[in-house]
């Protein structure tokens, strides 16, 4: 069956663009458009889609505020279509499907298309989100939505070995290699299991099974080695808050 698709962008080349690329396949219809927020949101409750192509930065009210005002939960898959690199911790927030950077091309348009074609039934309720139901702070994450060159991938936290702050940015480690996202390391240790990931400085938090020695350290420090090899320092004030057992 065919999955219905609406596009909303403020900018009339883009959403030419989408709808150009939605023609070219018969997996997912376009059904409408919209060029603000709340057309965006009368559309949405008419037209009750599967999949909507949305955009962060509009006037009056932007991508987020379009989900917010939709309400929980979400009535379609959403597919952000941006020029922001640097959302892709909010996009996590709202189970975003996708996050594909502009200008799309023609291929990675088309996995994404692919990609939904496998994952939803057309007009079913949506019964969760990309990343699971979240209905509370208190609900910890299993994956992170990350950059990946021109979109974004989500990333089990098994694979994620540390993240470091850099004022309002977080560099999140993957096999040693950073990913930058927007965003406090506070309000991300928040969303992280206690019992999976551990504050050992005022920079970094750590996974502990990426933990692979435990050295002494002068001043009741201790130097943590991790599985990609690199070297963290654990401040005696965050050991002596709460050091797990199995250290």
């Amino acid at each position: 069956m065919t999955l219905r698709a609406v596009v909303i962008d403020d900018e009339a080349p883009a959403r030419a663009k989408l709808r150009r690329y939605l023609a070219e396949g018969d997996a997912v219809l376009w059904v409408g458009e919209a060029s603000d927020g709340p057309s965006a949101v009368a559309l949405v409750h008419k037209l009750r889609p599967d999949v909507v192509f949305l955009d962060i930065s509009m006037p009056g009210m932007d991508g987020f505020g379009v989900l917010q005002a939709l309400g929980e939960p979400l009535p379609a898959e959403v597919v952000f279509v941006t020029a922001h690199d640097d959302q892709a911790v909010r996009a996590f927030e709202v189970h975003a499907f996708d996050y594909l950077m502009k200008p799309v091309g023609p291929d990675r348009f088309a996995r994404t298309l692919r990609r939904l074609s496998e994952r939803i039934v057309p007009s079913a309720p949506r019964l969760d989100g990309l990343l699971g139901d979240l209905p509370a702070p208190a609900h910890y994450l299993e994956r992170l939505l990350l950059p990946s060159g021109d979109a974004a991938e989500l990333v089990p936290l098994d694979r994620v070995d540390r993240i470091e702050s850099d004022r309002n940015y977080l560099d999140v480690y993957v096999a040693g290699t950073p990913r930058r996202l927007r965003g406090t390391l506070d309000a991300m240790q928040a969303r992280l299991h206690p019992s999976r990931f551990v504050r050992v400085n005022r920079s970094t938090v750590v996974r502990l099974e990426a933990i692979v020695a435990v050295q002494p350290w002068p001043d009741g420090e201790k130097r943590l080695i991790l599985t990609d090899g690199s070297r963290v320092t654990w401040t005696k004030r965050y050991a002596d808050a709460g050091m797990p057992g199995a250290l």
